[in-house]
């Protein structure tokens, strides 16, 4: 804060000093009294040796008198205007600026995290941030996934995607980490029962973070198994994730997990995961012994670090790159996930109709990524075999994605820089062996352009994709097409 100490007479500036320091009476303790909060500030510039003797005297001078000390009836006379009056210089304002800031135990900010309250030892730290996504589809609904869905009627809305709010930070010491997330009000059909679009916990976890090469986290959240997935809905570079998503995602579960990061800033820096999960999804408790196993390794082949976020919106000056391994297994009822919680595939028997332990999943993904000035890309190719030990059959799923995106505004500087364009092709090969009938293949193409405001905090995404299918069973074909424009912007 910058105060012009300078243009003030002596009436007025012990209060101009003084008036920040009556804002944080509380924190301080100071006197209300406006003039013994003065001389008790001076008592302590003057101890800690920011003022002089000379300079504390004339501070503390007595100001002139005001009408109300006078009798009834008289008028004080406004302070003469001379040069006589002692000033205090910008040096001495600043010094009383910051011994007013230095007594106050938090500091408050506003980074990408959001609005943060730090103590001053850095011991204590909370970020809050709040995010909301608003869009307009030209169909409405899930990604088409069997004939009838391409011959539907078409809907266009407008959806709430997201509403929520971020709390993270650390306690204690900076490597005690915590943070949870708040989805406020998700979306939900016409003919959903309202506890569907209920306030809910999706992630909540603590991280004892003291060591790079090896920290534990426990807790509820998307757990580190592939890129697209684990990156935040708000830092996409489409409106939405890829066809392959719904069918190969591991998504939010209850557990422990111990990662590490080791060899920084060599050609062979890697990061690794291994952890152990209920299995049941979100927030459910496991019902019998079996734990979902995960482990993924992940190497920066270039001795840089790649965020989980997409685009390179922030200009990565040194090229970055990572290649991973991943793979999951579990025993249960589930045969798929999301931030639901435990679901099931089409054809598939849903988790309440399910035997206990009837279905055995084990999933691969093989990923790779790279940034470098503007331009971003990443790919990902999906295995994921089900085992019904119920029907005694065995169904092998494939699938991925690639995408790319640049901005053109570095090849050419007529091009906004804020401008975004990118492309993505993904499939899902689904054959199926307990209903032949569901057993299909489908694509999808989509290009986006995205405007940045403010980096991933305040961003326009507009995107169209044509979606295809092929069914193997009824010999058909079937497309559609989608637009979808998106307003992402988190405070």
């Amino acid at each position: 804060m910058t105060t012009n100490f300078a243009s003030l007479r002596r009436p007025q500036r012990i209060r101009a000093v003084y008036a920040p320091v009556a804002c944080a009476a509380v924190f301080l303790g100071l006197q209300p009294d406006a003039h013994a909060a003065d001389k008790e500030l001076l008592d302590i510039l003057l101890g800690n040796g920011a003022i002089t003797e000379q300079q504390y005297e004339q501070l503390l001078a007595k100001p002139e008198l005001r009408s109300e000390d006078l009798p009834d009836g008289k008028q004080a006379k406004p302070p003469a205007e001379t040069t006589s009056e002692a000033e205090i210089d910008p040096v001495l304002a600043a010094q009383i600026d910051r011994a007013i800031e230095d007594k106050l135990p938090v500091t408050t900010a506003y980074t990408s995290k959001g609005f943060r309250l730090e103590t001053r030892d850095g011991n204590y730290q909370t970020n809050l941030q709040w995010r909301a996504q608003f869009r307009y589809n030209s169909d409405e609904g899930p990604d088409p996934r069997q004939v009838d869905d391409f011959t539907d009627p078409k809907i266009s809305d407008f959806v709430a995607r997201r509403l929520r709010m971020k709390i993270g930070g650390h306690g204690y010491r900076p490597w005690l980490k915590y943070y949870f997330e708040v989805d406020l009000q998700p979306s939900r059909e016409v003919d959903d029962d309202s506890a569907s679009a209920s306030a809910r916990v999706i992630d909540w976890r603590i991280d004892i973070a003291r060591y790079d090469w090896a920290s534990v986290r426990v807790g509820q959240w998307k757990i580190d198994y592939n890129r697209e997935r684990v990156d935040s809905s708000g830092r996409q570079q489409f409106v939405e994730r890829s066809i392959i998503n719904r069918i190969f995602t591991i998504d939010r579960q209850i557990g422990v997990q111990l990662r590490g990061h080791l060899l920084k800033e060599t050609p062979a820096e890697f990061r690794y995961y291994v952890g152990a999960f209920n299995g049941e999804g979100r927030g459910v408790s496991n019902p019998d012994d079996n734990l979902m196993w995960m482990g993924r390794l992940q190497w920066n082949f270039l001795g840089r670090d790649l965020p989980w976020r997409q685009t390179d919106v922030e200009y990565t000056e040194q090229p970055a790159g990572s290649l991973a391994f991943a793979a999951v297994t579990n025993t249960g009822v589930c045969t798929r996930w999301s931030s639901g919680g435990c679901g099931n595939l089409d054809g598939f028997a849903s988790p309440s109709d399910a035997d206990p332990g009837q279905f055995k999943i084990d999933q691969t993904v093989l990923e790779s990524a790279f940034k470098w000035r503007g331009f971003s890309y990443q790919q990902e190719y999906h295995r994921k075999i089900i085992t019904d030990r119920t029907q005694v059959t065995k169904n092998t799923l494939t699938g991925g994605y690639l995408q790319t995106g640049y901005f053109f505004h570095y090849l050419y500087e007529s091009i906004p820089q804020p401008l975004e364009l990118g492309v993505r092709y993904a499939f899902v090969d689904e054959p199926n062996e307990i209903d032949r009938s569901l057993n299909n293949e489908r694509n999808e193409f989509t290009v986006v352009a995205n405007w940045f405001f403010s980096g991933h905090n305040n961003k326009l995404t507009l995107d169209y994709s044509y979606l295809t299918l092929n069914d193997r069973f009824l010999n058909a074909r079937e497309s559609e097409d989608r637009v979808r424009l998106q307003w992402d912007v988190s405070f």
